[in-house]
C-alpha cells in the first residue's frame, strides 16, 4: 500500500498517519523528518537545506523534491509507505510522479480527510492551556472543558491562548492550506487517486472509513 495523506492542521492527519504505519506496517515517510535525516546524514542537500532552515526561510520546491528523489532512489527507498505533507504543492505532485514512474512505484490512493474550515477552527481555537510553564495541561471549551472557567483543573493556574491557536491565525493557516492543496487535489482526482474520507468522528471511526474507501486494506 503507498499512500498519500491530505488534510488541514486540526483534520487528525498526524493520527491516522500514525494508525496506518502501526496498524498495516506501512512506512512513515514525513517532509520534516526526510529533512531532518538528510541534515543529520550531512549529504550536500541536508548541508544546504540545514543553512536554509537556520536562516528562518522556507525550503523551496525543487529542494524538497530532490531530498525525497534522494531517499527514494537510495538502497533503503521505503517500498509501503504513507506519505504526510509531501507532495504539498502541485509542482510537488508532479515531481513525485515522474519519481515513482522511475522506480517502477505507483501509488494506491490519495486519501483527503474531509472537514470544513469552521470545523477545524472549532476544533483549534477552543483549546486553552495552562499558563503556568511546569504544567501546561490543556483543554477544550467544547470538548473537555475545564470545572472552572478560566482556570486549570490540575494547578489552579490560569488558561491561556497560544497564538497558534487563536481564530484568526488558523483561518489564515487554513487560507494557506487551500492555496496550495486545492489544485494538488484536483491533480490527483484527475488520475481517479483520491478517497475522501471525512474527518469527523472519533478516531477509530475515520481509521475505519479510510480502510473502507482501501479495500485492498480491509
Amino acid at each position: 500500500m503507498r499512500l498519500v495523506l491530505v488534510g488541514p492542521p486540526g483534520s487528525g492527519k498526524g493520527t491516522q498517519a500514525e494508525l496506518l504505519v502501526k496498524r498495516l506496517g506501512l512506512t512513515y515517510v514525513g517532509t520534516g523528518e526526510i529533512l531532518r535525516d538528510a541534515i543529520r546524514r550531512q549529504t550536500d542537500l541536508g548541508r544546504h537545506v540545514e543553512q536554509t532552515i537556520k536562516q528562518g526561510l522556507l525550503v523551496s520546491d525543487p529542494i524538497v523534491n530532490d531530498v525525497v528523489a534522494e531517499l527514494f532512489r537510495g538502497a533503503h527507498r521505503p517500498e509501503r509507505f504513507v506519505m504526510d505533507g509531501y507532495p504539498r504543492t502541485l509542482a510537488q505532485a508532479v515531481a513525485f510522479d515522474a519519481l515513482l514512474r522511475q522506480q517502477f512505484l505507483r501509488l494506491d490512493a490519495v486519501v483527503n480527510l474531509d472537514i470544513e474550515d469552521d470545523e477545524v477552527v472549532r476544533r483549534i481555537s477552543g483549546r486553552w492551556c495552562c499558563s503556568k510553564a511546569d504544567c501546561g495541561v490543556c483543554f477544550h471549551l467544547t470538548a473537555r472543558p475545564p470545572k472552572v472557567a478560566g482556570k486549570c483543573d490540575v494547578c489552579g493556574s490560569l488558561l491561556g491562548q497560544r497564538a497558534d491557536d487563536r481564530e484568526e491565525t488558523v483561518r489564515r493557516r487554513l487560507a494557506e492550506f487551500h492555496k496550495t492543496t486545492d489544485a494538488l487535489l484536483a491533480h490527483y482526482d484527475r488520475l481517479g487517486l483520491v478517497k475522501n474520507v471525512s474527518a469527523l468522528g472519533s478516531y477509530e471511526t475515520v481509521y475505519a472509513n479510510i480502510l473502507k474507501a482501501l479495500p485492498q486494506a480491509a
